[in-house]
């Protein structure tokens, strides 16, 4: 769907912030383009917490997130705030629906259950790629065909989703214009499903944007790759993926990404006025 066709229903974005630590301008940045895209478009903004790294996220996090964002200037009309005809919107509470998904997958049978580890991911890849921060799957390391074919439950192990090697995933970046991804060498088989019981970012992702009728998602640039691998998802399970608008990263003083793990000052603290 391009943003034209995207306009002539109600458009609807969201901010899906991740309650693991404080909000930092990059946030503020994108979430603020994504208010601004709907505001233009006469739309409504949902606001959802991503909370399924139940070992990082806390409740803290969550209150402080949008009163941050408020701060901030922004604002939305759907979420677990100010309620809504599509929640909850707080994933933790969502995982019938992930489950339901799950089941589809597997039904496909373009999911198998996975027990290697990163480092049997990075013992497989050749010297100059062992050190790259998203490793490609070798597919020397799935298992054969048809393995987990008889599970009625994810359980315990990890699932992955198996790419079709050699295949083009294309579309078109609201920003970034065209894009294109190939299968097997860009990325390989990703996970779906979690040993710890929740689903991956990427299915969790694709399940809600579809289920709370997102038209475009706008988010960073850095999860551009992750886009070829969520468009996989909804082809499997036979649902229309919405737009995608990649915003261009903030960057610190020495050029690198603004994260939490790297201490990237609070959103509060910052001198941008909302």
């Amino acid at each position: 769907m391009n943003r034209e066709a995207t306009k002539a229903r109600t458009y609807r974005g969201r901010i899906a912030p991740t309650p693991s630590g404080y909000l930092h301008l990059g946030h503020g940045s994108t979430f603020r383009i994504a208010m601004d895209r709907t505001r233009e478009a006469g739309g409504v903004l949902v606001y959802r917490t991503e909370d399924l790294d139940q070992s990082r996220c806390r409740p803290e996090f969550v209150e402080a997130a949008m009163r941050d964002l408020r701060d901030f200037g922004l604002s939305w009309e759907e979420g677990p705030d100010v309620g809504g005809s599509f929640g909850p919107y707080v994933q933790s509470q969502r995982r019938s629906h992930y489950l339901d998904a799950w089941r589809k997958l597997h039904a496909s049978g373009r999911i198998y259950p996975c027990s290697k580890s990163r480092k049997d991911v990075r013992g497989a890849l050749s010297a100059p790629h062992a050190d790259d921060p998203d490793p490609v799957f070798s597919p020397e390391l799935r298992p054969p065909e048809g393995t987990g074919g008889d599970a009625t439950s994810p359980g315990s192990v990890n699932w992955r989703f198996r790419v079709p090697d050699g295949g083009t995933l294309s579309f078109e970046d609201g920003r970034c214009g065209p894009c294109a991804y190939l299968a097997g060498k860009d990325f390989g088989d990703f996970l779906v499903w979690r040993k710890d019981g929740f689903p991956s970012y990427e299915l969790a992702v694709a399940v809600d944007d579809v289920a709370m009728e997102i038209t475009e998602v706008v988010r960073g640039e850095d999860l551009l790759k992750s886009t070829a691998r969520q468009i996989l998802i909804y082809e499997t399970l036979g649902v229309q993926a919405p737009d995608f608008y990649h915003c261009e990263l903030v960057l610190d003083a020495e050029g690198r990404r603004l994260a939490k793990r790297t201490g990237a000052a609070r959103l509060s603290e910052s001198d941008v006025a909302g």
